[in-house]
């Protein structure tokens, strides 16, 4: 009873977990008017996202220096905030041509977690501790631990662990707690305040940290060679649509057309990036692909380089 008690004190002083004095009426409106007040509760979570882009831009330096030495992007989280992390994590293979292994989403209570709630998943400290050793957490990785309160025991476990191990640590949560600071290299706080539903975390709480793991993975993407100019230029054309779309990018990044796009795709094995630099220099696939190694990946500089 004494556990439950304090737990219920603690929750008080949660930022998430107060009670928003602007949707009190919430209930008594017709549909139109709720949708107004998610709608306005919803546009200040941009704004203070972006007054945290300094530490996000330090978390984004981290990883790109982790993916230089083969190290891993690792997100934990339990609940929405892990399933949230699973999300940004497998997304990133099919945009980014990265492998499954670069970039990995850790959820409390597994697989099935993600689809069904695995009860007290979330307060199991070991448990983190568990999972983190089946990826063989390392010190060259980076460990993202995602709790909209702060202090979801599973969360803080798997950050102490990764600290231990010497791996960086990026904190992300939406109520400032200082243990959670304390196990973080990177402290990232985005505070929007009491939800539309008091404690229904997956709101502006998780609109904030997709915000925030969009930046991260595509910062960190962009800044280790996955782009030219804005377009996905390592996207694998694994179905018709980004087959389309792998054309698409050859011929903006080229500005060649629809056949010379897509035999220059045929001969690159259906790697847009290859295919676009061997458009651009006139390289054979052979040499296109000794270029961008040279370049560590980054089409751009294997352009110049050919002085084109």
């Amino acid at each position: 009873m004494d556990t439950k008690v304090n737990l219920v004190n603690e929750l008080k002083h949660i930022t998430t977990e107060g009670q928003n004095p602007n949707t009190l009426d919430i209930d008594l409106l017709d549909s139109l008017g709720v949708l107004k007040k998610i709608n306005t509760e919803d546009k200040t979570v941009a704004a203070i996202v972006g007054q945290l882009l300094p530490e996000i831009a330090q978390g984004v330096d981290f990883i790109v220096e982790a993916f230089a030495c083969g190290g891993r992007l690792i997100y934990i989280g339990a609940g929405t905030s892990g399933r949230l992390g699973v999300l940004d994590a497998v997304e990133c293979p099919p945009t980014f041509s990265v492998s499954s292994e670069q970039v990995i989403g850790i959820l409390a209570g597994g697989t099935g977690a993600m689809y069904k709630a695995v009860e007290g998943a979330e307060d199991n400290k070991q448990l983190a501790i568990d999972d983190l050793n089946a990826v063989n957490l390392s010190s060259k990785d980076v460990l993202v631990g995602i709790a909209a309160s702060g202090r979801t025991p599973y969360v803080l476990s798997a950050m102490a662990f990764a600290k231990k191990r010497g791996a960086k640590v990026i904190g992300i949560s939406c109520s400032a707690n200082t243990l959670y600071a304390q196990n973080s290299d990177v402290d990232i706080c985005a505070i929007v305040g009491a939800e539309i539903l008091t404690g229904s975390t997956r709101m502006k709480s998780g609109t904030a940290q997709k915000l925030i793991l969009n930046m991260l993975s595509t910062a960190s993407m962009i800044r280790s060679g996955k782009t030219y100019q804005n377009l996905m230029i390592d996207v694998t054309a694994s179905n018709e649509k980004l087959y389309a779309r792998a054309v698409r990018i050859v011929m903006q990044a080229t500005e060649c057309d629809f056949i010379t796009a897509e035999q220059a795709l045929k001969k690159a094995d259906n790697q847009t990036k290859l295919a676009s630099l061997m458009v651009l220099t006139g390289l054979d696939s052979i040499q296109a692909n000794a270029a961008l190694v040279n370049n560590k990946g980054f089409l751009r500089k294997a352009v110049e380089q050919q002085g084109c």
